[in-house]
């Protein structure tokens, strides 16, 4: 199937997902999913948050990190860099069957939007990797495994220190002193 055909069928699923409530996702990821070339020749960048940059430099570090109180905000600090942990339930979201179809259609027509652009570029991966796009995504992958393998670590320091949740797992249960 040649780019032209797809890209056209995505613009019509995006056209008619704009008369319902799809359209707020739609409109929310089109500016990404046409934008997402320019991340492939290092003309955009994924920002690494300050909070992934320190985890990587220092996942063990416990200076300042005595008391619940401050392992918690530290926890908070990385949750909202990473979203939330594998131990916390997901959030209700209130969304029927029909409209989490209707949002299941826009991301894919999301894709095929960001599939039809990146397809533009000839090489696309000899692209990448000299634009330094490759490089800038293995270091965001490894800010995010840092910032998860600390979160992981101040929670077992939670629950050495008997801390409650959020400086623990949401599962743990401080003992009664």
């Amino acid at each position: 199937m040649s780019v032209r055909p797809v890209f056209c069928l995505a613009l019509a699923l995006i056209l008619s997902l704009a008369a319902c409530s799809g359209a707020r996702t739609v409109a929310d990821g089109f500016g990404g999913a046409v934008t997402a070339p320019l991340e492939d020749v290092g003309l955009r960048r994924e920002r690494i948050p300050t909070v992934l940059l320190q985890a990587q430099a220092n996942p063990y570090d416990m200076r300042n990190l005595d008391r619940c109180s401050t392992i918690g905000a530290e926890i908070t600090r990385l949750d909202e860099a990473l979203g939330p942990d594998l131990d916390e339930p997901p959030a209700p979201d209130g969304r029927n069957l029909g409209d989490r179809a209707v949002d299941a259609a826009a991301e894919a027509a999301l894709d095929a939007i960001r599939d039809t652009a990146t397809d533009f570029i000839p090489a696309r991966s000899w692209v990448r990797a000299l634009s330094g796009a490759d490089s800038h995504s293995r270091e965001v992958q490894a800010a995010i495994e840092a910032g998860r393998l600390r979160r992981a670590f101040l929670k077992g320091q939670g629950m050495r220190f008997n801390c409650a949740p959020p400086a623990a797992p949401r599962w743990f249960q401080p003992r009664r002193r």
